[in-house]
């Protein structure tokens, strides 16, 4: 039977078949094709959808407001609303569904975005909580087929650094649903959590997917085809950046790294923003307080032909598109 997710939410790709997010990605490469041959399209005519940020963004906002214009429809930024202050995340959806006709949320609690969910009768998607980043997932899968010459399930994807954030744990539990072989490399202190392990175990199980968790940066990344990083402080947590830098400065992302992995075609990917060079105030601020150059990864591995990072940055757009067209769209 063809797929169909309209009228669903996206909260976390656990919600999601694998059938099902494959359908999303082939869709994403399709509306990709169609924006690079300069057609606009007319597939969100007529809806209007609200961005709800908590957090600030800058691919995560740009890619829904240029999804949303590109297949014609129209966009409301809210990030001065009551909810949560003077209204109740209840009310403030039930007001928000009457109005509109999807709902993107970054922010903070996952219940926040479950609550929107449960309560404005319309779409929602997840676009950063402290628990998952689903889009951003969508995103970084699709650049791998683009680059890799192999479906998903024949990939080993090897994380390096915070394996408990967001990121980290969305691309585990998809990993594991898609087949695709996933390894944490992490100091003990930062590995997943033991529930979000057991629930990708159960899922690898039925997928082929092999799950490893280490703290090895040499064994641990043989025979990746994606070394992944991400910033070894997330939002919200700048007080931990001296014990951070203690704990991951042995598994910062070199061209030696991407050596032990014996595979001279890996590719790096990176949510961004990335700490690769002195060109922003944190990266210069941690200089002066710390001695680092460079955080998470080196600005040679960031710059080299192994990285994709932009290609990843712009398919958020074009999986951001497809979720919305998918579940709120005409289609």
């Amino acid at each position: 039977m063809p797929v169909n997710v309209r009228g669903r939410s996206l909260l976390t790709l656990q919600d999601f078949s694998a059938e099902e997010i494959r359908y999303l990605l082939d869709l994403a490469s399709e509306l990709k094709m169609k924006k690079r041959s300069g057609l606009r399209g007319d597939l969100l005519a007529g809806k209007n959808i609200v961005l709800i940020f908590e957090k600030t963004s800058t691919r995560t906002r740009c890619a829904f407001e240029v999804a949303v214009n590109d297949e014609g429809g129209s966009v409301t930024f809210l990030t001065n609303s009551q909810m949560g202050k003077k209204e109740s995340i209840e009310d403030t959806a039930r007001v928000l569904g009457r109005f509109y006709d999807g709902i993107e949320f970054r922010g903070y609690e996952q219940e926040t975005v479950e609550a929107l969910a449960k309560y404005s009768g319309v779409p929602v998607w997840n676009g950063l909580t402290d628990l998952y980043h689903p889009t951003q997932v969508l995103a970084d899968f699709m650049t791998a087929q683009e680059h890799l010459n192999k479906p998903l399930n024949h990939m080993k994807l090897v994380f390096v650094g915070d394996a408990r954030n967001n990121v980290a744990n969305s691309l585990m539990l998809t990993a594991a649903k898609m087949g695709m072989d996933y390894t944490a490399l992490a100091p003990a202190e930062l590995q997943p959590s033991a529930e979000l392990l057991q629930t990708a175990e159960v899922l690898a199980q039925s997928s082929g997917s092999v799950i490893t968790v280490t703290d090895d940066p040499v064994s641990g990344v043989k025979d990746a085809d994606i070394i992944y990083t991400d910033v070894w402080v997330s939002m919200g947590e700048e007080d931990q950046y001296a014990q951070r830098i203690e704990l991951l400065a042995p598994y910062q992302v070199t061209m030696e790294m991407l050596q032990h992995t014996g595979n001279p075609d890996v590719i790096f990917e990176h949510c961004l923003p990335a700490f690769h060079d002195l060109e922003t105030t944190v990266a210069k601020d941690v200089l002066a307080k710390y001695g680092l150059r460079e955080m998470e990864v080196t600005d040679e591995v960031f710059r080299s032909r192994h990285s994709v990072v932009f290609d990843e940055a712009e398919n958020r757009m074009h999986t951001i598109k497809a979720i919305m067209v998918a579940t709120a769209g005409s289609i």
